[in-house]
């Protein structure tokens, strides 16, 4: 038996029915042309994932219904396609209608299949996930059917993204009939997350005995990536085929022999593993992209120091959007050293960037100026570094304002955790592009782009003496960050076990790490939750950032 199928790999924006509507529809009418009978495209494509709170709206589930509708209407002409649509779906058992916002969820997260113009059958998620940043069991309930689609001879089993981490679904689409496995994800991404998918859904195919087709979705979404890189499996849970990483692709596989030998391969060879900084540079870039052009923003402005954060946000943000869309300001203060406003001249004349140089000394003074009389016979402290931060922050939300782009923040997952930052100062802005960055990656990432060229911009963006010199804020002088933080080699440690883990400071004083140091930084950990509540949003990376998976009291007074 033969049976092509085309997986629509696609970037699907959150409530634009109609633009992921019309994107189904072309991927469908591209996939048939090019021979395929089954169209399979990511879970909750019709809407977007995630769409949160939308859920809760009688209104948009109705709109996405109509957008079903639209599709089905719009390929009814292709004879023998089917079109799998990831879509929220109202569960016929419950009773309506009624508030969704006041009552317990009744929405399946389901697939319809289109055909013909009808919808012939549907799946309804069965495992729904609450932890990490996923939230669904507040949106859905889960479904208890099975669903197998039989195409051009070939019993296709219907799975959603957390389905198959789990034995029951995959066991009971088998024993309903299913030849093979179709899953449809939207899986955000964070480093390392690609070989855990393979690898489960590696033994899912081999405890069933069937190949898997894992179909994903592409795109950025507010804190979260999702990287495509769709995949096929045989039985014994072998790769076959694989889409391209971070990339909009339709990628067209062909089922061949014999059930139970079933294959699906695709025309070309396999794309070959890629380094982990290569996805995390993808990773960033494609949130820059899509945060900055799903939200309608001209361009992107930041402070540009001639320190290692804003240096490697300045060369994310280039091959994001292009030279054209971004402008730095330096920002120089009394304490601002030669070599610093050199290096930023240099990196925005290597990135061919629009470049301006506003000194804040002039404001500085007046504001020493104005409070000199509260602060008589006090000596210069924090506050006197916080008004230069702040005063930087409020010339950048100025240009904000006034020419429409949003200001990128600079600051990494090391100073959030610490609080190593200023409200209303380094963390004024939009959206923080390395939020879940500690500085050591940071500095790791910054050296893989000045050896790498992965988008056309040039090599070495990021002149070497930004990326060898010690950090510092430059709020007084001689500073360094490590004045006031330990070394960021033993501080992210710390943080990664304590945050990222969930060690408790005895466990990671036991791996060796000084007992003073880790209740230093976990006491800055915890005091400095209600800085975080303010910050921007920024790109999820890692397996739990400062985000939707971390949700602490502000006022805690719990001591591990």
């Amino acid at each position: 038996m033969t049976l092509k199928i085309g997986v629509a790999q696609l970037n699907f924006v959150v409530g634009d029915l109609v633009g992921n509507a019309d994107k189904i529809i072309l991927a469908a009418r591209s996939a048939y042309d090019q021979g395929a009978r089954l169209l399979l495209t990511p879970e909750l494509a019709i809407c977007g994932y995630a769409a949160e709170d939308l859920f809760l709206r009688p209104s948009f589930i109705a709109a996405c219904d109509d957008a079903v509708k639209t599709v089905a209407r719009e390929l009814a002409g292709l004879k023998g396609l089917n079109v799998v649509v990831g879509r929220p779906q109202h569960d016929p058992r419950a009773q309506a209608p009624r508030s969704r916002s006041v009552a317990v969820p009744d929405l399946f997260n389901a697939a319809s299949v289109l055909c013909e113009g009808r919808i012939v059958a549907h799946y309804a998620k069965r495992e729904l996930p609450n932890y990490q940043v996923f939230d669904e069991r507040r949106y859905f309930v889960p479904g208890q059917e099975s669903c197998v689609v039989e195409v051009e001879g070939v019993r296709v089993g219907l799975l959603i993204c957390e389905d198959a981490w789990y034995e029951a679904p995959a066991r009971l689409a088998k024993e309903a009939g299913a030849q093979l496995l179709a899953v449809l994800n939207a899986s955000p991404f964070h480093v390392g997350k690609g070989g855990e998918r393979r690898a489960r859904m590696a033994e899912r195919a081999q405890a069933v005995g069937l190949p898997l087709l894992y179909v994903h979705l592409v795109g950025g979404q507010d804190e979260v990536v999702f990287d495509g890189a769709s995949f096929a499996l045989d039985a014994s849970g072998a790769v076959t085929a694989r889409g391209q990483s971070f990339q909009e692709e339709l990628l067209l596989l062909e089922v061949q022999g014999l059930a139970p030998a079933l294959q699906l391969v695709a025309p070309g060879p396999v794309p070959q593993d890629r380094s982990d900084e290569a996805e995390l540079w993808d990773a960033l870039v494609l949130g820059v992209r899509d945060y900055v052009g799903k939200n309608g923003f001209a361009g992107v402005l930041l402070g540009l120091s001639g320190g290692i954060d804003s240096a490697l946000v300045l060369a994310i943000a280039v091959d994001a959007l292009g030279a054209d869309r971004v402008r730095c300001v330096m920002m120089p203060s009394p304490y601002t050293a030669d070599i610093s406003w050199i290096d930023a001249r240099e990196m925005a004349q290597r990135m061919g960037v629009r470049y301006d140089e506003i000194s804040i000394t002039p404001e500085f003074e007046t504001f020493k100026a104005s409070l000199s009389s509260e602060f008589s016979g006090l000596a210069p402290d924090a506050t006197e570094e916080n008004i230069q931060a702040r005063i930087r922050g409020t010339l950048l939300m100025a240009l904000s304002n006034k020419f429409g782009s949003i200001v990128l923040t600079t600051g990494n997952k090391s100073e959030m955790a610490t609080g190593y930052c200023t409200l209303y100062g380094d963390m004024a802005g939009g959206f923080a592009v390395i939020k879940d960055l500690v500085k050591t990656t940071v500095f790791k990432l910054a050296q893989w782009r000045n050896a790498h060229d992965p988008y056309g911009k040039g090599p070495s963006p990021i002149p070497e003496r930004i990326i060898t010199r010690a950090p510092s804020a430059e709020l007084r002088a001689d500073q360094t960050d490590q004045d006031s933080l330990p070394p960021y080699e033993i501080l992210d440690g710390i943080l990664q076990r304590y945050m990222e883990n969930d060690q408790s400071s005895e466990d990671i004083i036991a791996a060796g790490y000084d007992s003073q140091t880790v209740h230093r930084v976990t006491h800055l950990i915890k005091i400095n939750e209600y800085k975080r509540r303010q910050s921007p949003v920024g790109i999820r990376v890692t397996h739990r950032s400062f985000g939707k998976d971390w949700r602490y009291p502000i006022t805690n007074k719990f001591r591990s």
